[in-house]
């Protein structure tokens, strides 16, 4: 609305402050999200009306025209747009092209996203202190640049669309997995992914990435169920009750994903979305056709090459081929500096060592993960795995 980051974030903690100070005495409204956002607009316009107050001083009463009614009133008209959603049309706002991709999907993921600074780093497998200064040169490149935060349009709207596409996936993947606090999992960022997603395919039916980010995350979300137990603790893939894997987020998954290889040429989301798709297919964890989905890793190995994805295309070929055929793939990657301090490759490397019989080789490897690891419930499955590795 007031296309300034640092202004709307002063607006935004003004609003907090405000809420901390009055709730407590009048309690929650009813709608929390339409009253702070009422008082955060109604500073915004207390601040442009003192600003054309000193416009007028400075230049004579009686000489003006009725510019401050224009400009509130497109003030308020600021988020109408053709898409139809305020978040998602925020985010392509802040995916302006003026910043490097890198730091479009770190300002965006902050602002927008709601991730902090160490959540984003992990993420994007960089240090907290590349992140806060990618923010900090994104904001500043944005002010510089005197651009107006408005909803782009046709070809300015494509152009954005791979970083949009990226925030999504980042933000559904901090749900599904996350990577600091004491839950395993944050449903709520899963839906608000999932949500946004929805709205996009439907707003671009044609494009076959868009339908395969939303096709991987209807059906990762269908196993949100399984993945935890009552008390929190972490349940993995393959001992999963499959009986509580959501059937109608599959279905959907698996509709999207059908369109997305009709429209067009598939890409790395929807490459993604094939795997989950092959686990999604295997009534029990036995069942799963592990040949496939190792094919599909060295396919999107090609088309997005990754550390990450090189990890799970080892513990893939692990599955398919046997636990030294991934230990032998997992080795070359060893030494890649990105995944230095990574949790899953040390986890990674301590099941297929506890899978050779190696137990105290396994052991270290999974002590290890749980000494980087930032997510509690995480640490405490790590350990109780290297608890496991017994002579």
């Amino acid at each position: 609305m007031v296309r300034n980051v640092d202004l709307a974030e002063e607006l935004a903690q003004d609003a907090l402050l405000i809420a901390l100070s009055e709730w407590p005495k009048t309690g929650i409204p009813q709608k929390p999200g339409a009253w702070l956002m009422a008082v955060a607009k109604r500073r915004a316009l207390n601040g442009m009306r003192r600003e054309k107050m000193r416009e007028r001083k400075r230049a004579e009463i009686g000489h003006l025209d009725d510019g401050i009614d224009t400009t509130l009133e497109q003030f308020e008209m600021a988020m109408d747009d053709d898409i139809g959603d305020e978040l998602l049309g925020l985010l392509f706002t802040a995916c302006h092209p003026v910043n490097t991709t890198e730091a479009r999907v770190s300002l965006t993921l902050r602002l927008i996203g709601g991730l902090t600074t160490s959540e984003i780093a992990r993420a994007l497998l960089a240090s907290e202190t590349t992140i806060a200064q990618r923010i900090v040169r994104a904001k500043r490149t944005i002010g510089e640049a005197g651009l107006t935060f408005e909803v782009p349009r046709g070809a300015d709207r494509n152009a954005r669309l791979a970083s949009v596409l990226q925030v999504i996936y980042l933000i559904f993947n901090e749900g599904y997995a996350a990577t600091v606090g004491e839950d395993l999992i944050r449903p709520s960022l899963c839906a608000e992914a999932q949500r946004l997603g929805r709205v996009l395919a439907a707003l671009a039916p044609g494009e076959p990435e868009v339908l395969g980010l939303l096709a991987l995350m209807e059906i990762q979300a269908s196993r949100l169920p399984a993945r935890t137990q009552k008390d929190g603790k972490f349940v993995g893939l393959t001992d999963q009750n499959r009986a509580h894997w959501d059937q109608l987020l599959i279905r959907r998954g698996l509709a999207a994903l059908a369109q997305a290889e009709t429209v067009g040429n598939p890409g790395p989301y929807a490459a993604q979305a094939a795997i989950a798709a092959c686990h999604a297919r295997a009534p029990k964890a036995a069942c799963t056709d592990w040949p496939r989905i190792a094919s599909l890793y060295d396919r999107l190995r090609e088309i997005m090459p990754s550390p990450v994805v090189d990890l799970n295309r080892a513990m893939a070929h692990s599955m398919a081929f046997g636990a030294d055929a991934g230990l032998r793939l997992v080795d070359e990657i060893a030494e890649i500096a990105a995944l230095q301090n990574y949790a899953p490759l040390p986890a990674a490397k301590g099941d297929l060592l506890f899978r050779v019989g190696r137990l105290q080789e396994a052991k270290e490897q999974f002590a290890v993960a749980a000494n980087l690891t930032r997510n509690s419930s995480e640490k405490e499955f790590l350990l109780a795995r290297a608890a496991a590795c017994t002579q």
